[in-house]
């Protein structure tokens, strides 16, 4: 079995695990409002449901991935005006900070940050840029929703871009049926916003927008989650899973193939 939870292991296997180069993974997502037919813990629960999956794949490998315990809390400001648990960027910054640098000085000098919200996405990027410029080794860092593999023809057609990943919507509840149904409400109402919101719908690709008053205005919900099923919730999933394990061993070859452990001049 190559796949260990950080919480159950003593310090003596965690620095034994560590110098033999296992890859320690910190989960992170979100406690907030997913309207009114899903739960505040959404965020969290999905990014776990994607990555225990993975290491389950994994756990035949070679390599011993440690998984951490999951980072429940994020940045989710705009949610407060219903309900959520929020922390400052600069807070969530230093705390990544602290247990990259943690992780570090434990030992482990190959560590991936798997995000499940989207509030998180540039904060969890910009912690393993800081961290590589302080500690040797490698820090890498994704949102579960942007890995796709292919799996099979009937998956990569249910795919919806366009509303992914969206908030309460079509993907996120599809994917709350594949896993957790029993915390889905049947109601799902849903009103669309005129004019849509710009941060779901950029008038430019490429250009990111955020209008004051936006999230309250369309009320906290992207996009219709009437038509979503927990089997399109199991396709999009795999197509996740399948995903993080590439870029998982991906991680693993190029970092075992061709190991840095002297720190060099950075770009």
């Amino acid at each position: 079995m190559t796949v260990r939870h950080l919480a159950t292991l003593t310090r003596g296997v965690v620095r034994t695990l560590a110098a033999d180069g296992a890859v320690a993974v910190l989960p992170i997502g979100a406690v907030e409002q997913h309207g009114d037919h899903l739960p505040l813990g959404t965020d969290f629960l999905l990014v776990e449901a994607v990555l225990d999956r993975a290491l389950e794949q994994l756990a035949d490998d070679s390599t011993t991935w440690v998984r951490l315990p999951t980072m429940t809390f994020g940045h989710s400001p705009h949610h407060l005006f219903a309900a959520a648990v929020s922390l400052r960027p600069a807070t969530l910054s230093d705390v990544l900070a602290d247990v990259l640098a943690s992780l570090a000085q434990s030992g482990f000098r190959r560590i991936v940050i798997v995000n499940g919200h989207g509030g998180n996405d540039e904060l969890v990027r910009l912690a393993v840029k800081a961290h590589s410029l302080q500690a040797e080794g490698t820090a890498a860092a994704c949102s579960y929703w942007t890995l796709s593999a292919d799996t099979t023809a009937e998956a990569a057609a249910v795919e919806r871009p366009e509303r992914t990943p969206g908030h309460a919507g079509w993907f996120e509840t599809s994917l709350m049926l594949a896993v957790h149904p029993e915390l889905v409400a049947d109601d799902r109402p849903f009103q669309p916003a005129d004019p849509p919101p710009l941060f779901n719908q950029s008038p430019a690709p490429g250009l990111t927008v955020e209008r004051y008053g936006e999230w309250p205005r369309v009320g906290g919900v992207t996009d219709d989650a009437a038509e979503a099923t927990a089997e399109t919730g199991r396709l999009l999933l795999g197509r996740r899973v399948a995903g993080l394990v590439a870029a998982l061993r991906g991680l693993d070859e190029a970092t075992t193939s061709h190991p840095l452990t002297e720190r060099g001049p950075q770009a």
